[in-house]
C-alpha cells in the first residue's frame, strides 16, 4: 500500500504531529508513505519526498509543516484537475491523506467523487469545520491570543487607551470568542453578529463613566458593521480559491472609535503570530489521534471520509458533510461572553 500525505492551506500548530502519526501508524501496517510538498501544488508539479520513521522523529513539537503548504487550487480549471488526477495515478498512490481546512478538504472531496481514494484530516485555527468539535491548531491560536490580551491590558490601562485587537476568523469568530473571553476583553466582535459603531462606542463610554479609562476590544477579521456587503479590507486581493485576503477591520475600528469618542485608540493585528510556534499539548494529542485514525480508515478501505472529534471520541463523517457549510460560533457561548462586555 502506498499512501500520499499532504498539508494544504494556512499552516497551523499540530500539522507535524499529524504527519508523524500518519507515518508511524502506516509503518505498523507495512505501508509506504510519500510526502507531497506544498499542498496540492506538489501534485501539480509532482514534488514528492519519502517519509520514514527517522524523517518524522521528534517533529510533533514543531510548528509549521515539514512538507510545506500552499493555497493551490487544482480545480481552478479542468486541465489542472485532470493533470493532478493523472499524476496521482502515475505515482501509484493507493490513497491520499489530506490534512487541511475547508478548501483543502473540499478538493479532497471532489477528487474522491472522481475516483481517487481520499481521507481528510481537519485542521484550521478557525475551528470552523462541521462535524468535529475541535480542529487542531485552534487551541494553540486561542492560547496565543489570550497571552497577547493579557500583555496588552497593562499598557492599555497605563495610557488610558482603547486597544483594538484584530484576530483571525473569516466566517466564524471562534478564536475571538474564546480568546476574548479568556483574556477578559471588554467587547468581542464576530462575523456571526454584525455590530453598529454606536453600540461599540456606548460600551467604551459606559466604562469611562464608571471610571474605567481603558478598553480592550477583540475583533475577528471577518466581522462587519450592520448592513455592509463584503468585508472591510485595506487591499483587494484574492487567493486561488477566491477568498478575499482579509485585514483592515482593526484599523477601521480604531479610526472610528477615536473620532467618535475622543479617546486615544490603537490597534494590533496578531495575524500570523496565531499560526506560529509550538503546538499546545491538546493540539499535539488531537493531531496525533486524527492522523492515526486516518490511516486506519485507509487500512479498512473506507474513503471519502473526514476523521473527527466528537466528545472525546474519534469518529469519521463524509468529507462533503465536513465542508458543506461553516461551523459558526455557538450563540450560547457568545451570550456568556456578553455578560462581561463593558
Amino acid at each position: 500500500m502506498k499512501i500520499g500525505v499532504l498539508t494544504g492551506g494556512g499552516d497551523c500548530p499540530g500539522l507535524n504531529a499529524a504527519i508523524r502519526a500518519v507515518v508511524r501508524r502506516a509503518i505498523q501496517y507495512d505501508y509506504e508513505v510519500i510526502g507531497i510538498r506544498d499542498g496540492w501544488k506538489g501534485l501539480v508539479d509532482v514534488d514528492l519526498i519519502p517519509l520514514t520513521r527517522d524523517s518524522v522523529s521528534g517533529i510533533h513539537v514543531k510548528g509549521g509543516t515539514i512538507l510545506g503548504t500552499s493555497r493551490t487550487n487544482p480545480f481552478k480549471d479542468e486541465d489542472t484537475a485532470s493533470r493532478v488526477i493523472e499524476n496521482i495515478k502515475g505515482c501509484g498512490f493507493d490513497a491520499l491523506v489530506c490534512i487541511g481546512g475547508n478548501d483543502t478538504l473540499g478538493v479532497a472531496d471532489k477528487l474522491y467523487k472522481r475516483g481517487i481514494n481520499t481521507v481528510g484530516v481537519p485542521k484550521t485555527i478557525d475551528n470552523d469545520l462541521c462535524g468535529t468539535d475541535y480542529t487542531f491548531g485552534f487551541d494553540t491560536a486561542v492560547s496565543i491570543v489570550t497571552e497577547a490580551i493579557d500583555r496588552l491590558h497593562s499598557t492599555t490601562e497605563a495610557h488610558h487607551r482603547v486597544m483594538v485587537v484584530e484576530v483571525m476568523g473569516r466566517h466564524a469568530g471562534w478564536i475571538a470568542t474564546y480568546g476574548g473571553l479568556a483574556g477578559g476583553a471588554h467587547l468581542i466582535l464576530i462575523p456571526e453578529k454584525p455590530f453598529t459603531l454606536d453600540d461599540v462606542c456606548r460600551v467604551i463610554e459606559r466604562r469611562r463613566a464608571r471610571g474605567k479609562y481603558f478598553s480592550i476590544i477583540v475583533v475577528a477579521e471577518g466581522a462587519k458593521p450592520e448592513g455592509l456587503e463584503g468585508y472591510i479590507t485595506r487591499e483587494s486581493k484574492r487567493d486561488e480559491f477566491g477568498n478575499v485576503i482579509l485585514g483592515g477591520i482593526g484599523w477601521f475600528l480604531a479610526e472610528e472609535i477615536e473620532k467618535r469618542t475622543g479617546m486615544e485608540t490603537r490597534y494590533v493585528v496578531l495575524g500570523h503570530l496565531q499560526r506560529g510556534g509550538t503546538p499546545t499539548a491538546f493540539d499535539r494529542i488531537l493531531a496525533t489521534r486524527l492522523g492515526v485514525a486516518a490511516v486506519d480508515l485507509v487500512k479498512d478501505g473506507v474513503f471519502g471520509r473526514m476523521v473527527a472529534l466528537q466528545g472525546n471520541r474519534i469518529t469519521h463523517i463524509p468529507l462533503e458533510e465536513g465542508v458543506k457549510e461553516i461551523k459558526q460560533v455557538d450563540m450560547d457561548l457568545y451570550r456568556v461572553a456578553e455578560v462581561f462586555f463593558g
